[in-house]
């Protein structure tokens, strides 16, 4: 006899619909959580998703996903959304956006995106991702690297990568009407060997080899296949899931070999006694006057604890600079009229100093920082800013109390393209950037590296390395479209960062005199 009915199959049938009535009524009851706030929703949550669908179907970049919610909510404050049945909060006004990343910096001083503590030290561990009180005592400690004296102190080592760079150019054979090149590879080759020298002290080699290891192994870590793109996603989005899907923050292969190669390089400077006055350096004298530090917490400078620092710095270090490189010179080509002004300023200061290029030389171009500036409008690298709420926090001129742990999310993106702020944002124009111009904006709409105590604390290395770079290439060549030049530029809907679908192909062609 059936236990409802009269016959078992009416039996699994009311049961398997009673199970799923329960499971969906289960997901789905937290999709009211921002309407009883009085908070306007993006577009209606998917059931088991929320509105996450786009992103795990690998149709838009998270950054693409951010951004369009930030269009969505146009006219207001903020917006919220959900990943799964979890309420997150998006702002868009820049005054709210002030007050998390900087005024009221105490309720946001974590990011929401967190890696697995036992499984995944070197994701765990590392400054970008590291929460409080641990992050802010290690912030000041590393700081120091950074001054201005330390960087120009780099710079020579840079110098030699930059004639690498020149050095490899010339053997592609670029005169009369030059060639077709792939820019983001030769762009990330560079940045690879000026991050191994400047932070491991190492001759990388990729410009040269392009299969090198270190190249290699970098590009695993940005390599967007699907699994690789779901351990971003969990780590960023759903950091939950992180230790269930066993995800890590530098992918299996690379954590292995850049522990390996850390301590190659730690073991040999010690025995040697060796100073290069780089990053290396830096974490062996702070490993010595912290080995009994106690306000790191459960930090320590040792161990997987000390190799965090230099692979976030080795990932962060060639990754961005080499999307600003590529990225700019892919639109200096589209914009004839800037590369050519940019060229002349280049030209201008390469006279007054006999052609060599210096430190002060390639930091006071104005007209370079303002194309580096557009550049990172149009294609901020990591085109959104996540924090988590440490507390139950009253938003300002709204009767919105957020709840411990809620999640906020900021869209660069969705800033930098307002045309509020940038009237006709896909055009490529400097001059949005000149001292006046910026006067006359608002404040914290553009943000390519952060702003308050979690700004990127390499800014200025990326900036001197993409600077360095561009003076480079823009000195002896020019860059023009080609027919596989893609205009706009597709991002990869995979990516975690911006980053091109396909490449970005341009030709490039070497500058010869009116004798030559």
């Amino acid at each position: 006899m059936a236990l409802l009915t009269p016959y078992w199959g009416l039996d699994c049938i009311l049961i398997l619909s009673s199970l799923i009535v329960a499971a969906y009524l289960y997901v789905t009851r937290k999709f009211n959580y921002w309407s009883k706030r009085g908070v306007k929703e993006g577009l209606p949550p998917t059931p088991f998703v929320g509105n996450f669908m786009d992103c795990l179907l690998s149709r838009k970049s998270a950054s693409e996903f951010v951004r369009d919610l930030y269009n969505y909510g146009e006219g207001l404050p903020f917006l919220g959304f959900y990943i799964f049945d979890k309420p997150f909060l998006l702002v868009r006004d820049p005054e709210l956006v002030k007050q998390v990343l900087v005024k009221d910096f105490n309720y946001f001083a974590d990011r929401h995106a967190a890696a697995d503590q036992k499984n995944d030290r070197l994701g765990y561990a590392n400054m970008f991702i590291m929460k409080n009180p641990g992050w802010k005592s290690l912030r000041t400690k590393l700081t120091p690297f950074f001054t201005s004296g330390k960087l120009k102190k780099m710079f020579e080592l840079m110098l030699v990568v930059a004639d690498d760079l020149a050095k490899h150019l010339d053997s592609l054979h670029l005169e009369g009407e030059g060639k077709v090149v792939e820019f983001k590879d030769i762009c990330a080759n560079f940045t690879t060997d000026m991050i191994g020298s400047t932070a491991f002290g190492l001759r990388v080699g990729s410009l040269e080899n392009p299969k090198a290891p270190f190249r290699e192994y970098g590009r695993k870590i940005f390599d967007y296949d699907f699994h690789r793109s779901m351990e971003f996603l969990s780590i960023f989005f759903c950091p939950g899931l992180v230790k269930y899907l066993k995800s890590k923050f530098f992918g299996k292969a690379a954590t292995n070999f850049l522990r390996s190669l850390f301590w190659d390089v730690i073991e040999q400077r010690i025995s040697t006694g060796e100073k290069r006055n780089d990053l290396i350096d830096s974490l062996i004298d702070l490993k010595e006057i912290h080995r009994n530090d106690e306000s790191l917490k459960d930090y320590k400078f040792d161990g997987d604890d000390l190799v965090a620092q230099a692979a976030v710095f080795f990932i962060a270090g060639f990754e961005t600079s080499a999307t600003v490189i590529s990225f700019t010179l892919h639109e200096l080509a589209l914009n004839p009229d800037v590369q050519e002004t940019l060229r002349t300023e280049i030209d201008d200061a390469l006279a007054k100093t006999d052609g060599k290029i210096t430190y002060d030389m390639v930091m006071t171009l104005p007209y370079l920082d303002m194309v580096i500036s557009e550049t990172l409008r149009k294609y901020p690298p990591l085109a959104f800013l996540d924090r988590v709420t440490l507390a139950d926090y009253k938003m300002p001129n709204s009767d919105l109390v957020l709840e411990k742990g809620t999640p906020i999310f900021i869209s660069l993106m969705g800033l930098h393209k307002d045309p509020r702020y940038f009237p006709n944002p896909e055009k490529y124009d400097p001059l949005r950037f000149t001292e006046e111009a910026k006067r006359a904006r608002p404040s914290f709409v553009y943000l390519p590296f952060g702003e308050g105590p979690r700004v990127c604390i390499g800014l200025r290395l990326g900036l001197m390395q993409s600077k360095l770079g561009l003076v480079q290439v823009l000195k002896d060549y020019e860059v023009s479209p080609c027919e596989k030049t893609k205009t706009p530029v597709v991002l990869d809907p995979k990516g975690l960062t911006t980053i091109s679908l396909g490449g970005l192909y341009l030709n490039i062609r070497k500058i010869t005199t009116a004798a030559g």
